[in-house]
């Protein structure tokens, strides 16, 4: 076993410039809403639910990497760098193959070399050449990680390719726990974090997202297996983004679980007392960025294990 933690003191966030709704991905993500009124003023609001969570943030004494999104090419989803892009604690920098073509602009070299220049970087890893046979895997979107386990738990999705996760499982040594899952109307969920966020001591899920059988017994098992208490949601709460939430550790070795205010409003005090028996939580209100890029505060941070030079 690892003695890696599966979450990090360090986080990587990309300030908006031009934040918007992406037709392309609301193709499958259920999530998203057109908005209705100009474009800048999804902009303004973005930016200003991104400020503010992030100064919540460095309030709790939680390491935050903050770069500047450009504002060409355009890059509407640009706050959501998760899907992209993996900072690994062996220095790997992984990238990733994306459904949305828009999207894929969203990776920058520079972005990497920014990164190069404050910690050590051994490889850089690069899948998204799949995306010209339409294969895609669109990092810890895709990829719940087990770090100390070594586990890498996804549900399939045109999003999420078994083939490409297969690959990943055996380059960078995990194993893979993969399932099916739906929503209410039995439309496939497109992304893991959706539905399921992994703690040092307890993992939010949300079961009946999962049909029943085999695939549901080996997911509960293994979870079970690595110490997990299991918080189970409901649907509507999935609606909430309370599957979205990140844990993570601040300068002090103190562990938050961040999560929207939306996810924090959804959940019963039973819930809310297994995550403080592990953690403190922070929560933002990001109504902007939820409604129009379907999408919550995991997707908005990218963890950075990197080591620091």
């Amino acid at each position: 076993m690892s003695t890696q933690s599966t979450i990090s003191d360090r986080l990587l966030m990309i300030r908006p410039a031009a934040f918007g709704y992406n037709q392309e991905t609301a193709v499958n993500n259920s999530f998203q809403e057109v908005f209705d009124g100009p474009a800048e003023a999804v902009q303004d609001s973005a930016l200003q639910e991104f400020d503010r969570f992030v100064r919540k943030l460095q309030n709790h004494r939680i390491h935050v990497d903050v770069i500047e999104d450009t504002p060409s090419p355009h890059t509407p989803d640009a706050i959501f760098p998760n899907n992209w892009i993996s900072l690994h604690a062996d220095g790997k920098i992984i990238t990733y193959p994306m459904f949305s073509a828009l999207r894929r602009q969203e990776r920058r070299e520079d972005l990497i070399q920014i990164l190069k220049n404050k910690y050590s970087v051994a490889e850089i890893v690069e899948y998204q050449p799949y995306e010209v046979t339409g294969r895609f895997l669109e990092g810890t979107g895709s990829l719940v990680l087990d770090r100390t386990n070594k586990i890498a738990y996804a549900c399939r999705s045109i999003r999420t390719d078994e083939d490409l996760l297969d690959l990943f499982c055996k380059e960078q040594g995990f194993q893979k726990i993969v399932f099916d899952s739906f929503d209410q109307d039995g439309i496939p969920i497109y992304h893991t974090n959706v539905i399921m966020a992994l703690a040092e001591t307890f993992v939010v899920i949300c079961l009946e997202a999962i049909p029943e059988g085999i695939q549901k017994r080996i997911l509960i098992e293994r979870l079970e297996q690595s110490g997990k208490t299991l918080v189970d949601i409901t649907f509507d709460q999935v609606l909430c983004f309370a599957g979205n939430m990140l844990q993570v550790k601040n300068v002090d070795d103190v562990r938050y679980t961040i999560m929207s205010e939306a996810a924090f409003l959804s959940l019963r005090s039973e819930q809310i007392h297994i995550i403080l028996k592990d953690s403190f939580i922070v929560h933002a209100a990001i109504p902007t960025i939820e409604k129009v890029g379907g999408g919550s505060v995991r997707c908005m941070m990218a963890e950075n294990f990197l080591p620091v030079k």
